[in-house]
Parts: structure tokens; sequence; C-alpha cells
């Protein structure tokens, strides 16, 4: 699995992603995780707006950037992701 956080350079982005790299370490997960402030990204995808948070290539809407909401959005990617009970998203599918 890979996980992106694009972003413009600005605290809140830099926030997202080291939550992510966090829940990511914390739960186990199997996923490289990477950080760009390149925005040209940002549009390819459609969006205007940042952070963005991208898992295998699709981007992720997410309720808010609280940890909670961060990480049912990759285990919930991650579930949709695993033919099976036993994912390698630590349980917290």
């Amino acid at each position: 699995m890979k996980i992106s956080v694009l972003g413009s350079g600005c605290a809140s982005c830099k926030k997202l992603y080291e939550l992510v790299v966090k829940i990511v370490k914390d739960e186990k997960i199997d996923a490289e995780v990477e950080y760009s402030d390149d925005v040209i990204k940002i549009v390819e995808l459609g969006l205007i707006h940042s952070p963005v948070l991208v898992v295998d290539g699709k981007p992720v809407d997410l309720k808010s950037n609280s940890e909670k909401d961060v990480k049912e959005a990759i285990c919930e990617k991650m579930s949709m992701e695993s033919d099976s009970k036993h994912c390698s998203c630590g349980g917290c599918c």
C-alpha cells in the first residue's frame, strides 16, 4: 500500500503527514508513506484544496484531519481492498 499526503508545504499539510506516519506505525500497517508539496499532483487529481490524503493513487475524502477520522479513512480503504477478514491494518478495520 502507498499512502501520500499532498500539500503546499503549510503547517496543516505537514501535520497530516506526521499523523499518517504515526497511524501507520502505531497500527503496524504495511505501507509506504510519502509527502509531496508538488501542487501539480493535486491539480492532476482534479482537486483545488490541500492537504490531500491519497491511498494507492486515489484521493480519500476526510471528514476532518483528526487522528480518528484519518485512521478510519485509511482502514476503510484497506478493508475495501482486502479479500479476507484479516487484513494488514493491525485490527483497526
